[in-house]
């Protein structure tokens, strides 16, 4: 069930936020240390509605050897990828099923894709849907996402 941002949810305690929720997850441990290097931990904890496509850890060790590192040292890089993981509003897996694409917080959009019971955005799969937090909603996906403009660079 949804609660509003502070609201107390059964057993009296309040819901905590998308980043508090990742941030207890052990999969997700590479994610939230990119996002608080990117400084994008006090948005995202903020009072939007977020849904993120959170890589897991698997996911970051099946990139490149030393880009995670380069991204790491390159904020302005590292914010559009992860920019690229954040959609504006809160979209459960039942909603996603319905669309195409949509458009990230980057300002590119993702594909979505529902077939044979697997939901994916572009070609990572979502492993665990609706993880949902105060300020929002989280599907832990097993390959970080790479915008188009971004890969380019990479490459070279």
């Amino acid at each position: 069930m949804w609660q509003e941002r502070g609201s107390p949810v059964p057993g009296g305690m309040k819901m905590k936020n998308i980043i508090e929720t990742a941030q207890e997850d052990a999969r997700l441990t590479t994610l939230v240390r990119a996002i608080a290097a990117a400084g994008m931990d006090t948005t995202l904890a903020g009072e939007g509605r977020y849904t993120l496509f959170a890589p897991a850890d698997e996911a970051f060790s099946k990139m490149p050897e030393g880009l995670l590192d380069e991204l790491l040292a390159n904020r302005r890089r590292l914010i559009a990828i992860l920019s690229y993981h954040v959609v504006s509003g809160k979209l459960t897996s039942q909603e996603l099923q319905t669309m195409e694409s949509i458009k990230t917080l980057l300002g590119d959009h993702v594909d979505i894709e529902a077939s044979e019971g697997v939901l994916r955005v572009n070609n990572a799969r979502i492993i665990e849907s609706d993880i949902e937090g105060s300020n929002g909603i989280c599907h832990i996906i097993d390959t970080v996402l790479i915008p188009c403009v971004a890969e380019a660079r990479i490459v070279r």
